[in-house]
């Protein structure tokens, strides 16, 4: 199977409304709140699906703002949240703890249907999610890669600071602001409020799921989650995942099909090591000699230097 197959896309109607037996004070909210949604916010093409949801380009009609508007049906929510005395699916919460965080999707609004939600979110403009980016240039060089990693890492600090978990890092849920270079974590429908406990449940992506989890049923966050990084950064090095199946990721035998350094291929390996307790932790990447490697570039071509893990790491809850 190769990552470049083709990313599911399917229209969905926006406002599908509950069957004629739904009580009429559900129906008539249903069509205050469209009428109020259709007020503030024009719909164009779909920008992706999955299992969570359908999401569409849209734009604020009051000030022409790019923004990105989810359809989740309820009927696909797996966990709900009460908050001031409302029932919410458990990524609108997550998201409502995270506005601080800059390279996080924000939050702008959401309107609840009878039988959904419409999340409103920002979009940059223009943007290119980095399954497309990678796929476009074939692979990233070593210095790009590490740029993005390190903006990622520092994205999972501040995301764990603030009691959430994403659960499913991968290339799709990435966004790369073409004009700056700059990251964007999307997509926290399948992330859940952190601890440090096991779960027990897993909503990502299978191919970027740890063997604890295939082989057992369970894992820990932070050991996942490096996990994932690793097949992150493989992609962007190698322009492919590392695995495939289950029995590849039991394995977990790393090949290397190009010529890269030693240091990022023993950072590749040591995030996909089969044990948890043998991979290194986000602090741990983050001093890793690859990332805190010289670039050999001129200045002016350079990535902005990743910040020190003493600076990110002094208040995490790791």
């Amino acid at each position: 199977m190769s990552k470049t197959l083709a990313k599911k896309l399917s229209r969905m109607n926006l406002f599908s409304f509950g069957k004629a037996d739904k009580e009429a004070s559900a129906a008539a909210k249903g069509k205050k709140d469209k009428e109020a949604f259709e007020k503030a916010y024009s719909v164009d093409q779909v920008l992706g699906s999955g299992g969570f949801g359908t999401v569409y380009a849209g734009v604020c009609k009051k000030d022409g703002r790019c923004v990105a508007l989810k359809h989740i049906a309820k009927d696909k929510v797996t966990e709900w949240v009460k908050v001031n005395g409302q029932t919410l699916p458990i990524e609108i919460c997550l998201l409502q703890r995270l506005t601080h965080v800059s390279s996080v999707v924000q939050l702008i609004d959401y309107f609840e249907k009878p039988d959904s939600f419409i999340v409103v979110m920002d979009r940059p403009d223009p943007c290119k999610d980095l399954f497309d980016y990678i796929t476009e240039k074939g692979v990233l060089d070593e210095s790009e890669a590490r740029d993005i990693l390190s903006q990622v890492l520092k994205t999972l600090v501040e995301v764990h600071k603030a009691g959430v978990i994403h659960r499913d890092i991968k290339d799709e849920n990435l966004l790369v602001e073409l004009d700056t270079k700059c990251i964007k974590l999307i997509d926290f429908g399948s992330g859940t409020f952190y601890k440090e406990t096991l779960y027990t449940e897993f909503e990502g992506t299978r191919v970027y799921s740890p063997p604890e989890w295939v082989r057992n049923r369970k894992y820990n966050g932070i050991p996942a989650t490096v996990w994932s990084l690793g097949v992150l950064l493989y992609d962007m090095v190698c322009g492919d995942i590392p695995f495939d199946q289950d029995d590849q990721i039991l394995r977990a035998n790393v090949v290397f099909d190009r010529d890269l350094s030693a240091d990022v291929k023993d950072l590749i390996s040591r995030c996909l090591a089969v044990r948890p307790s043998d991979r290194p932790t986000l602090d741990d990447i983050m001093v890793h000699p690859w990332m805190t490697s010289m670039d050999k570039r001129p200045p002016g071509d350079r990535p902005a230097t990743p910040p020190s893990a003493e600076t990110l790491l002094r208040e995490t809850v790791l």
